[in-house]
Formats: structure tokens, C-alpha cells, sequence
């Protein structure tokens, strides 16, 4: 998803992969992808089904790969379930230079088990998405069903995209709006538009060289060294962008009294955006295919915003016209949204903590193409938007080295950092990579604070910093990489940035600590330690499923990352009551495998578990998550999938028949309750056994939230199983009514 900079507020593995280093243009090119690397990715994909969280029903598509100049692979995929586009479902798969498997990225928790035959109607999801534009509609495309994982568990949903202009009748919108397919529930929205609210002499720049390009008696500001990058002149409207045309290849004047210097800026800031990413991180222009990027300037009236929209930059002039955004880190942020979206299928997803990464991946590149440029007019620092002043009092948007000077963004993680906007959670890794590149405490660019009790962080310099967090971006992130992540641990920032750590400058090495220490400081905490000897554990299938008495098996693996294969023994973690885990063998010598044996009592109670596999060594303990579901007891469980109208001040039942139940109701019997009501506080939820015997759900709580999705457990020990259980929803008030979705009973 995308992004913005934020101003319409003011007028959102280690060990398994490449080892390159710093790439010049003139640097030899890496080897040319070809059919052997996307069939050695394949192969191992298939392999490796557990790791990347496959399915059954799962196909993959290749998005992109390549080679680095050692040979080894880089294959990126997209991913389908039951043919629907999955969100959230990309992957990668790394290979050395025999086509080997070194590791994979996925963003899932465990394999995708996900209804797809909606509730919610097409037309419906799109109505519902038009009431959440604000500003002039002018079409409403076709909603799309898809599988929305962006959190890292499945949910089929309706994406429906909104066109038209914003409240301010100028900034262009097309808002894709996501609702729940199976509830109608709002999920989220995102605005593609990414706003941040010859000799040429430009605004903010001073006299620099542009390259234009010669047509008759005129040169246009067409850049022919970089893909043809155009710079054109909107004439303060909203359509039509005329390319700059001069006479003598002298351009501007250097105040915003000529119209030619505001486009200096622009094509200045896109030539060096693009000479950048081409000769510090070997990446041929923003889309990674030599093409250059437009540039439109004097949008609109008195326009305090400018945006990138997936293609080309667009720049208005300020308040009064006056003082035109085109500052060189404006443009450099903006363009490095375009490569994060064209490195990661997708983009990072544009909310809670992997939107602020896509943010800080702008503010860190941004500033960075700043520092490259070398300008003396307008110096490398750890500010954004600095030199724009668009807030009117001389301070940046941003600041790099202690995010919270701007009063709203978190310098260090909490568990809060996902709920606020994403240019506030940005702030967590911006102060990151300031304390990577320049350390904690006063520093020429200002003075770093650490958080809590971490230790203080001795820089490693501009230049390895930008090289390992472009890596991480380039061959660990997917779209859902956060800062903590408890459901998918390998899936952070932090282990990414150490895996780019230890392929560019050696595992534990001076930069490795260097980056543990970094993210220690910003409140990341992790459990990597500097080991000679390590190993990953994997099971495969991840996910099981036994009922009450029964047993099942899977495979849990292990794999050499680093060093001598050490012995490994396994044991479980997080395990309910009524399951054993056994292991066979107990112990293996890494890289080996046993099989793992799940077992339940009859008497184990129903439901979804976590449980976790540990393989320890003498160096190091590792872990991977096997999911487990225990079916209810057989013939003692049900569901009704029957809608039933919830209207203000009535009394509704819904049954299901038991029949055929042997056993004795457990004392952790559960009811699972969806229903859909605009004021759960108005209702009271009973459970009526077949006897008459009442068991109270939900009485009258949660105020004005709306539904009830919940599983709910309840002692029905004393109680015969067989016989009419009903579902009795109670509303208490008027103005909020529902229905009963569906509900389960397993005894």
C-alpha cells in the first residue's frame, strides 16, 4: 500500500542470502536471471511448503528475480488462494550459487484456511466504500474480492477503489477502501495518491547542472541520460502539464518570480534521485528499468501538497503560491515510495508499523539522496522537508535523530507504535538508522536519546547504514514486515536488518552488533545472539488437526545456518491441557528431522492452539510455531450458518440439534457467536440447553461497539449432550438492530 508525508494535517534472517557490497554504474553487472534460477526457487518452494506458509489451495506467480554477481538467487512471488489475490501473501525464496535453498521471508502466521464465498454483496461493498471518499466522487470501480493477510492471518474481503478529488477541489484521490466480505465491517483504506502535503538556477539548490534535451532552436527539459524524465509546467491547473522549453539552455533565476525555477528544483531533484539509487545501490532509476521519472510543477492554486501517484511527481506552490515543495529531500522521499513499491508487490502495507517503515524507508532514502548530492546550498542533514517550511515557523516535518521534537511521533517502539498514524510510527525507524549511521548522543546533526536503559550506540557511518537497510528492503522485506511481531518473530525489521547486516559485512561482525544495538536502543528488543554455531527449525505440515482420543503426526527439520552441525534437542512449549508432544528421535544432529507425535485425552477441550517447537543446542535455542485445532468430541458438535433478523426490543432464538453424542459435555465446551449488530451494548446472548438451563454470553457490554465475534467457553459437564440447543439473543433498546451470522457449538 502507499504512502504520503504528511501535511494534509497541516493545510500516513539472518544468514540465508546475498553477499554484495557497494555497486557503482560502471561496476560489472550481476548475472542475468534466467529459467534454471526460477526452477531451483520453484523446487524449493515446493520443499519448503511449511516455511513459507503454503495451503492447498495455494498457487504462486513470480513477481521478480535475480542473481547477484556471486551467483546466488533472489526470487520474489505473489500468492493466490483458491484463485483470489492474496494481500499480504508475498514471499521470498533465496538461493546460493548451486541453486540451493538458503531462506525465505513470508508474512503469513500459517497456512491461509479461509472462507470464499462472501456474505457481503458486490454492490454493497461498493456503496459502503463510497461513503468513506471525502470530496467529489466521480467513479466507483468494480469491487474485487480477495484474501486480505496484511495483518498475517486471512480474511476474504471486497476491495473496492473510490476516484475523484479531495475536500480541497485539487489533490487527485483514488481511495481503495477494504471491507470484511463475510460482515460488511470497515478493515481499512489507503489513497494510492502518496502526498506529502543545460545550467539551471533553482530555489533551494543554487546554480546546478540539468541535462535537457536539444529540439530545433529550443532545448526541453527532457533528461536524456535518465529514461527521458520530463519536467512540465501544470500553469496552476489541474490537467494539462506543458514540457519547459528555453532558448539558451539557461534556466531560471533562482527565486520564484521566473517558472523556470521551480522546475530546476524538480529536475534536479529527479536526476539525482535517480543517479542515487543507480550508483549507490546499483537500482537502474526508480521502477528498475532505466526509465525516467515526470516531473509536474505549479500544480494547481495556491497548492500546499505534493504527491506521487505510482507513475510521476506533481508539485504545488505553497500557501500564496509562494515558496513550490520541490526542496531535493521532498523529491527524493516521494521517488523512494516508488521503489519500495516497486520492490515489494504491493508496497509495505500502509498502515500501523509496516507503514511507518514505508515512511522511514522514504525519510532515510530521501535525506540520503540529500547527503549524496553534496550541495552547499542544501546540505545532507537528519530533517525532512526542512527547506519547504511548510508549517510557517522554520521547523521541519520531521526529525530523524529524536522523532518526538515534532510532538506526535514515537523516537522508540511501544506497544502502541501500530495504532498511530504512519508517519508517526516512522519515527521509530528513522531514529533507527540515525543511531546506525551517526550513533546515540550529541552528534553534529543533533542529539539522539536512548530509550529506556539500552546501552549507547557507536555509529558505523552513512554509507554502511544506507548499504544494509537498502538490502533489507531489497531481499527480506514483504509487505507486512513490522517492528515486533509475536505471531511471525522472523518477520521484524530488526531480523531483516541483520540478515543485510551479515551478508555485506560478516555475521557478529563490528556492523552486526552495530545494528542490534540500534534497534536496542529505539526499545526493539530480540533474541539474536552472536553464535558460531547455528541452526532454523521448520515443521512441516505447520498446521494439525486431531479430535478428542486421537493422535496425528508431522515433521519438524532443522537446517545448518552457520557453523558445524550441532546436536539439537527438541521439546515443546505452550502445550494445552489433554495434548502431549513426543518427539523420534528426541535428538538430532542439526540438520536432521524427527517426527513429531500430537496426541489429545478424550477429554481436551476444543479449539485453535499455538504451540511451540524448541530445538536447543549447546550455542543457542531456536523455535518455529506449529498450529494445532481439536475438532469437537464426534457427533457432539455444530453449527448454524442460518441468518436470523435481530430487530430493536425482541427476543430471537437459533438451534442446533445434537444427536448421537456418546460422551459427556466437557467442562471447556465453547460457543462461537457472530453477530452483526450496531450496538452490542443493546444485547443480551444466552446459551439454553436442552434442559432450559440458561448460560449468559454477553450481557449488555461493549457499549456502542458494533458485532460480536467471539468464542466463548462455558462448563456443560453436568449437562446431557443430545437434544436442541439454542442460541437466544435478547435486544434491550431501540434505534440498533442486526442479525445472528452464524454460530458453533462443539460439547
Amino acid at each position: 500500500m502507499r504512502s504520503a508525508l504528511a501535511l494534509a494535517s497541516i493545510t500516513v534472517l539472518v544468514g540465508s542470502g546475498l553477499a554484495v557490497g557497494t555497486t557503482s554504474a560502471t561496476a560489472a553487472a550481476p548475472p542475468v536471471p534466467g529459467p534454471s534460477l526460477i526452477a531451483d526457487a520453484d523446487a524449493a518452494l515446493k520443499r519448503h511448503a511449511g516455511a513459507i506458509k503454503g495451503s492447498a489451495k495455494d498457487r504462486y506467480a513470480v513477481y521478480s528475480s535475480k542473481k547477484d554477481r556471486a551467483g546466488n538467487g533472489l526470487v520474489r512471488y505473489t500468492r493466490t488462494y483458491a484463485g483470489l489475490r492474496v494481500y499480504g501473501g508475498d514471499l521470498i525464496i533465496r538461493t546460493d550459487s548451486d541453486g540451493d535453498y538458503t531462506g525465505s521471508s513470508v508474512g503469513l502466521v500459517a497456512p491461509l484456511n479461509v472462507v470464499t464465498t462472501p456474505k457481503i454483496t458486490a454492490d454493497r461493498a461498493g456503496k459502503l466504500a463510497r461513503t468513506e471518499f471525502s470530496g467529489k466522487v466521480t467513479s466507483v470501480e468494480a469491487p474485487e474480492l480477495f484474501v486480505d493477510a496484511s495483518t498475517g492471518t486471512g480474511v476474504l474481503a471486497w476491495e473496492t477503489v473510490v476516484a475523484g478529488w479531495a475536500p480541497d477541489g485539487q489533490t487527485p484521490s483514488r481511495l481503495h477502501v477494504i471491507v470484511n466480505a463475510l460482515t460488511g465491517e470497515l478493515i481499512g483504506s489507503y489513497d494510492e495518491i502518496e502526498s506529502v502535503a543545460g545550467t539551471g538556477n533553482s530555489i533551494y539548490s543554487g546554480s546546478v547542472t540539468i541535462d535537457t534535451t536539444a529540439s530545433g532552436s529550443l532545448y526541453n527539459m527532457i533528461d536524456p541520460l535518465r529514461g527521458n524524465g520530463r519536467t512540465c509546467d501544470m500553469n496552476n491547473g489541474t490537467s494539462t502539464c506543458t514540457t519547459f522549453t528555453d532558448a539558451d539552455n539557461v534556466w531560471g533565476n533562482g527565486t520564484n518570480s521566473n517558472r523556470q525555477s521551480a522546475a530546476v528544483d524538480a529536475h534536479y531533484g529527479a536526476a539525482t534521485t535517480f543517479d542515487y539509487f543507480l550508483n549507490v545501490h546499483g537500482r537502474n532509476g526508480i521502477f528498475g528499468n532505466g526509465a525516467g521519472v515526470p516531473s509536474r510543477v505549479h500544480y494547481g492554486n495556491a497548492y500546499v501538497n505534493a504527491f506521487w501517484d505510482g507513475a510521476q511527481m506533481t508539485y504545488g506552490d505553497g500557501a500564496g503560491n509562494a515558496r513550490p515543495l520541490v526542496s531535493l529531500d521532498v523529491a527524493g522521499h516521494e521517488m523512494s515510495h516508488g521503489v519500495t513499491a516497486n520492490v515489494v508487490p504491493g508496497g509495505l502495507t500502509y498502515s500501523g508499523e509496516s507503514g511507518g517503515l514505508n515512511e522511514a524507508t522514504s525519510d532515510i532514502f530521501g535525506n540520503m539522496v540529500e547527503f549524496y548530492a553534496n550541495n552547499a546550498n542544501d546540505p545532507g542533514d537528519y530533517e525532512v522537508g526542512e527547506k519547504i517550511d511548510i508549517r510557517g515557523n522554520g521547523t521541519p516535518l520531521r526529525y530523524m535523530y529524536n522523532p518526538t521534537l515534532d510532538g506526535s511521533s514515537h523516537g522508540c517502539w511501544s506497544t502502541s507504535t501500530n495504532s498511530v498514524g504512519v508517519h508517526y510510527s516512522s519515527g521509530v525507524g528513522n531514529h533507527f538508522f540515525f543511531n546506525l549511521a551517526e550513533g546515540t548522543g550529541a552528534t553534529p546533526y543533533g542529539t539522539s536519546p536512548i530509550c529506556g536503559s539500552a546501552p549507547p550506540v557507536t555509529g558505523i557511518g552513512r554509507a554502511k547504514a544506507e548499504q544494509i537497510w537498502f538490502r533489507a528492503l531489497d531481499v527480506y522485506f514483504v509487505s507486512n514486515t513490522r517492528y515486533v511481531n509475536t505471531a511471525q518473530p522472523t518477520n521484524t525489521a530488526r531480523v531483516h536488518t541483520l540478515a543485510a547486516a551479515a551478508d555485506l559485512y560478516g555475521f557478529c561482525g563490528t556492523e552486526y552488533k552495530a545494528v542490534q544495538a540500534a534497534w536496542t536502543a529505539v526499545n526493539v528488543a530480540g533474541s539474536d545472539t552472536c553464535v558460531t554455531d547455528d541452526f532454523s527449525v521448520s515443521a512441516t505440515p505447520s498446521a494439525v488437526t486431531i479430535d478428542p482420543g486421537s493422535s496425528t503426526t508431522t515433521t519438524v527439520s532443522t537446517a545448518v545456518v552457520r557453523g558445524v552441525a550441532e546436536t539439537v534437542t527438541f521439546s515443546a512449549t505452550s502445550v494445552p491441557a489433554g495434548v502431549t508432544v513426543s518427539f523420534s528421535p528426541t535428538s538430532v544432529t542439526a540438520g536432521g528431522s524427527a517426527t513429531v507425535t500430537v496426541s489429545g485425552t478424550p477429554t481436551v477441550g476444543t479449539g485453535s492452539y499455538s504451540l511451540t517447537l524448541v530445538g536447543t543446542s549447546p550455542s543457542v535455542a531456536r523455535t518455529t510455531v506449529l498450529s494445532l485445532t481439536v475438532n469437537g468430541l464426534p457427533g457432539c458438535s455444530g453449527s448454524n450458518e442460518t441468518d436470523v433478523p435481530i430487530s430493536d426490543n425482541t427476543t430471537v432464538e437459533s438451534a442446533i440439534v445434537i444427536s448421537g453424542c456418546a460422551a459427556t459435555p466437557s467442562p471447556a465446551s465453547t460457543v462461537t457467536v457472530d453477530i452483526i449488530h450496531t450496538w452490542i451494548g443493546d444485547l443480551v446472548v444466552s446459551l439454553v440447553a436442552p434442559d432450559g438451563s440458561a448460560y449468559v454470553l454477553h450481557n449488555r457490554s461493549g457499549g456502542s461497539a458494533d458485532n460480536i465475534q467471539q468464542t466463548y467457553t462455558v462448563n456443560l459437564s453436568g449437562k446431557a449432550p443430545n437434544g436442541t440447543w439454542r442460541l437466544r439473543v435478547q435486544d434491550a433498546a431501540t434505534a440498533d438492530t442486526g442479525y445472528i451470522n452464524r454460530w458453533a457449538l462443539s460439547l
